[in-house]
């Protein structure tokens, strides 16, 4: 097995960025660092003329891309072209999202992203359930038509044995008591979203071992004075994640830098909130029989109600280094290394460090995606 040398970018580390070094891989993983100037005879150099080399985009929020919506077509072939249509943007990992629908749509969705797992689709880690079990009061853009209690029948449905990582979107002051403890020791991964939950409610879910919040701020109780609500139980909890819509319309700029502030960078995980548009050519798409324009970046539907996003991971990594101010470093933890410590994958992939997955994004000096590797497997792009 050929060793290559990744030669001539700066290369971001969990902690730094470092110069003159070369990344050194061979098959699909990571052997390390050595010496521009020093290489071991039997590397293949392959140079990569400037710019910056990172662990590849973890996105755990992406309902579509490729003109594709998941819902729309809740099967292998759907998962496939979505993959696709986010590895331009530097997406080495992503969890196709299904948005609140009936029983047998979810179904579908879990069959095919067990599918996609066995047949080691690249950049396939899962599938994210969001909903149906959500509080119509915060229901956003989801149909409130589909959403449904949850029962033992829903509670085994979403525990069916995977190869892989689901995450569960649901409202916990809906749920009976036990069910996030009875999901989280089945293997998934819970977060609170689309809730008017409580400040008390939101801790009782945490206890039960809830790990996360769907897109902070956006569809939950807010941060207030006398009732701290689910955004401030996720700002003071120090052992779950939030995700991030990065695009400057989900959430303002202020309010990301004080979530920051208040949080830490480790728990913050960028996400996309991703639609069809996403590497797609159409302006619109159908949504639950709704139909949503997208203009300049955003996603609306008839009564001008957020649609998720055509957000790109590279443009979540963009903003939040020039909206929130994170230096390149910290914006790559988020976009990488805390999506695969919140999946529990960061001993495989997420950062550069020897011995995990070779799975790296290349950007120009501009920002811009030029390739993206999945298990030492390159392909190269020029966003």
């Amino acid at each position: 097995m050929s060793r290559i040398a990744l030669t001539g970018t700066r290369i971001v580390l969990a902690d730094r960025v470092v110069e003159g070094q070369a990344l050194l891989l061979e098959g699909d993983r990571i052997l390390g660092l050595a010496a521009a100037d020093a290489l071991p005879a039997d590397c293949m150099v392959e140079p990569l003329n400037g710019g910056y080399l990172l662990p590849g985009f973890i996105d755990t929020q992406v309902n579509g891309g490729g003109d594709v919506l998941f819902n729309d077509m809740p099967c292998i072939e759907g998962i496939c072209a979505i993959a696709k249509a986010h590895r331009r943007y530097g997406t080495t990992g992503l969890l196709p999202t299904l948005i609140s629908d009936y029983p047998k749509v979810v179904e579908a969705a879990i069959a095919a992203g067990e599918a996609a797992l066995v047949r080691g689709i690249p950049g396939v880690l899962g599938v994210h359930i969001e909903g149906p079990h959500l509080n119509a009061a915060k229901k956003g853009i989801h149909d409130q038509n589909r959403f449904t209690r949850v029962d033992a029948e829903v509670i085994a449905r979403l525990s069916a044995p995977t190869a892989g990582r689901r995450i569960v979107t649901l409202a916990p002051e809906l749920a009976p008591e036990g069910t996030v403890r009875a999901l989280t020791e089945a293997g998934v991964l819970v977060c609170a979203g689309h809730s008017l939950a409580t400040y008390d409610q939101a801790r009782a879910a945490l206890a039960e071992g809830l790990t996360g919040f769907t897109h902070l701020f956006n569809a939950m109780t807010q941060l207030l004075s006398r009732d701290p609500g689910m955004v401030g139980a996720a700002l003071e909890d120090r052992t779950s994640h939030f995700g991030l819509i990065a695009d400057g319309f989900h959430v303002h700029p202020a309010a990301m830098r004080v979530a920051l502030a208040a949080r830490g960078a480790e728990g913050v995980m960028l996400v996309t909130d991703a639609m069809p548009p996403v590497g797609g050519t159409l302006g619109r798409f159908t949504l639950m029989d709704q139909d949503i324009k997208v203009a300049d970046g955003l996603c609306t539907g008839p009564d001008g109600t957020l649609a998720g996003s055509a957000l790109t991971m590279a443009q979540a990594l963009r903003n939040a280094m020039d909206m929130i101010g994170c230096d390149m470093v910290t914006a790559s933890r988020m976009a990488s290394g805390n999506p695969a410590r919140f999946l529990r994958l960061d001993h495989e992939t997420g950062t550069i460090a020897p011995g995990l997955r070779a799975d790296l994004v290349h950007l120009d000096d501009a920002r811009l995606v030029q390739s993206t590797w999945i298990g030492g497997a390159r392909e190269d792009f020029g966003e």
